[in-house]
């Protein structure tokens, strides 16, 4: 189950936990174990090579115990600042090798963004949905897949991009905006 849909109790014991671990890294590994699981899948979501996936899960891990010190917690789950370094972590291994990138596309949240791109579900309009998907400039497709195959709320995805949540919700409806144009040429 995805962290992000924490109750506040959640939220207040795992801030102590980061406190302890910022104050002594070997108390890092509750975190590690919380969130290893979530953090590979995401990312072998992306590359499709488990292999390739567990080398950026490492580097994800290793930067964020490295950078634990400088966390600031901003009452959302520690798994958006894990995120955000994932983030990072895919796209440089992207640039560097350039390999290509895959999208996770599950049938739920392809049907959510159908629903808000385009009226109606044939099969052509899949392909042509998918078609667009693949057309996107790498930061539009995360913000795709963050809130419709992740389905991460869009405070968590503001954290992930480091902006205000109401400036995720424009970036996003924008990007919807360029999809649905697509969708009608």
């Amino acid at each position: 189950m995805a962290s992000y849909h924490q109750t506040k109790s959640q939220l207040e014991a795992e801030r102590l936990e980061i406190h302890a671990a910022q104050r002594d890294p070997r108390r890092f590994g509750v975190l590690y174990e919380r969130y290893y699981e979530q953090i590979f899948l995401f990312t072998f979501k992306r590359m499709r090579d488990e292999e390739q996936a567990a080398d950026v899960c490492s580097q994800v891990f290793l930067k964020a115990i490295g950078n634990i010190r400088r966390y600031q917690f901003k009452g959302v789950p520690f798994s958006s600042w894990l995120y955000r370094i994932a983030l990072n972590e895919i796209n440089q291994f992207f640039r560097d090798s350039k390999a290509q990138r895959h999208v996770s596309v599950e049938s739920s949240g392809l049907h959510l963004l159908m629903e808000e791109v385009e009226e109606g579900r044939d099969e052509s309009q899949v392909q042509q949905l998918l078609g667009i998907l693949d057309g996107l400039n790498p930061d539009d497709l995360q913000m795709i897949e963050l809130r419709y195959f992740e389905k991460m709320p869009f405070k968590e995805i503001a954290d992930i991009y480091n902006i205000t949540e109401n400036n995720a919700k424009v970036r996003l409806y924008r990007i919807l905006g360029k999809m649905k144009k697509k969708f009608r040429v």
